[in-house]
């Protein structure tokens, strides 16, 4: 999890080769715990579903949580609630990663106030398990550079393949509009 550290202004940053799968306005995330003291309380927002991770984006300019990213494999306890009054929401625990502008462990609660929790967390969890069978079992080996001469391959040797989706379909019926444009970069 990293603080601040996936937006731009008036939108949110992604990774290359990371898609948006869906996203929901009229989303409240709440932080609860002794690490959470700098961001604690209510921010509303949007929250991103990407083929990575989720991320958070703050209606607020003024606050100071301005985006909080959400990686797949620094959540845990997850779970989906549905009370009997109120809106559904997604709860779970978070903790932070090497270098994301915050230390130590918190839990969270995505309340959506406009519907879409199920059908938002049936997506996370599918998107979840797709990058968790894309990811590498093991660290990678340390880096040694190449003998002898060497140069850059041409742009199709790095790029991602076109049109590909990564094994996840997007529920288009429930989210059927895409992001407003250039508020994703």
């Amino acid at each position: 999890m990293s603080l601040n550290t996936a937006h731009a202004p008036g939108g949110v940053l992604i990774f290359k080769g990371e898609f948006i799968l869906l996203y929901c306005d009229g989303v409240e995330l709440t932080f609860e715990g002794p690490d959470a003291q700098q961001f604690c309380g209510t921010k509303k927002g949007r929250i991103y579903l990407t083929t990575h991770r989720m991320v958070f984006t703050n209606k607020n300019s003024r606050d100071f949580l301005q985006s909080f990213s959400f990686p797949f494999f620094t959540i845990s306890s997850l779970g989906l609630e549905q009370p009997i009054f109120g809106a559904n929401y997604i709860k779970g625990t978070v903790k932070a990663e090497q270098n994301g502008n915050w230390t130590g462990q918190c839990t969270f609660k995505l309340k959506f106030m406009k519907g879409g929790a199920i059908e938002f967390g049936q997506a996370m969890m599918e998107a979840g398990k797709s990058a968790s069978q894309h990811a590498a079992g093991m660290a990678p080996p340390p880096y040694f550079p190449p003998p002898g001469p060497y140069y850059s391959p041409p742009p199709p040797a790095y790029m991602p393949a076109e049109g590909t989706n990564y094994g996840f379909n997007v529920p288009y019926n429930v989210f059927p509009d895409a992001p407003p444009a250039n508020t994703a970069s």
